[in-house]
């Protein structure tokens, strides 16, 4: 890739690895349906209004707008409230590295679920090593008494996880429908809003909240520009340039910016198996996208 390209690469990782530290700020003032929701009504909203400006036609039709409530559901609304309500009993580092394992289940879903992405050698070693990696973090917490909240933490992580491998078989139809990048955001954006709108009003019910402090009320803010809506755009700008292999390193180096984020900013720790389990998931990550082999067998002919 390009220095352009990288720096595209990197800023997405702050941009992705600072949603963790929104969403435990905002965890102060909220419960997590409501920050869900604000997540995806503010960036709809951005969206809607970049759609606008840039003269970009939104979604028509049943087929496109089925598409869209797809990914709203498994890309945006299942995976962001698993991921919420995880980090009500695990800190915000240890989330953001059990969602690093996302691109391993999106090879399973695919395996699974479609005729034409079955496991080749490289994707299976690199899911079987990152699996490993999951299987490291939970560590203890599996079989020890007095780690139950870690381990319902990392479970709802890995549930988002899995969502979303399930809405890369989903993305499917959006490119069937012919969807442009852009518009496709804000459609499963306002899809998923649509989706969350009743279940707040049900079982959150705003107007009994206490006054939430400032800090909490900007992590929202921050949550649906920034971690959402700029997010978007970014993403889909790195593979319109850059290709959707290189797009996917962002998983490596999201749980970095989290950990810089978490540690310095709300003092935050990980256990060594958490670093372990990370490293294991990160190799199985580089063995799925496969260059790394390539370039060892590169190395080994080239001798």
């Amino acid at each position: 890739m390009t220095p352009q390209q990288w720096g595209l690469l990197l800023a997405l990782s702050l941009v992705w690895g600072a949603s963790f530290y929104f969403v435990a700020i905002a965890l102060t003032g909220f419960p997590p349906f409501t920050i869900v929701l604000a997540r995806v009504g503010i960036a709809a909203a951005a969206l809607l209004l970049a759609c606008r400006l840039l003269g970009l036609a939104l979604p028509r039709g049943r087929e496109a707008w089925m598409a869209c409530a797809g990914m709203g559901l498994l890309n945006n609304a299942l995976p962001f409230v698993l991921i919420v309500t995880a980090q009500l009993f695990i800190p915000s580092v240890l989330a953001a590295v059990v969602n690093a394992a996302t691109p391993v289940f999106a090879v399973l879903c695919a395996h699974w679920l479609t005729t034409d992405e079955k496991l080749t050698p490289n994707r299976l070693a690199g899911t079987l090593t990152g699996l490993l990696g999951v299987a490291i973090l939970a560590g203890p917490a599996v079989f020890a008494a007095g780690h139950g909240a870690e381990l319902l933490g990392i479970a709802l992580a890995l549930g988002a996880c899995l969502s979303y491998g399930l809405s890369g078989v989903w993305s499917r139809r959006v490119k069937r429908a012919g969807l442009a990048p852009l518009p496709t955001a804000a459609g499963q954006c306002l899809s998923s809003t649509l989706m969350l709108l009743p279940l707040v009003l049900i079982f959150d019910q705003p107007w009994t909240f206490a006054a939430p402090p400032a800090s909490a009320v900007l992590a929202l803010v921050g949550f649906g520009l920034f971690s959402t809506a700029l997010a978007y755009w970014m993403f889909y700008a790195l593979i319109a340039r850059a290709g959707a292999t290189n797009a996917m390193l962002v998983t490596l180096l999201v749980p970095v910016t989290a950990l810089l984020l978490g540690t310095q900013m709300l003092g935050e720790t990980l256990a060594p198996r958490h670093f372990a389990g990370m490293a294991v998931i990160a190799l199985g990550l580089l063995l799925i996208d496969g260059r790394v082999t390539g370039w060892l067998t590169g190395v080994l002919r080239a001798r």
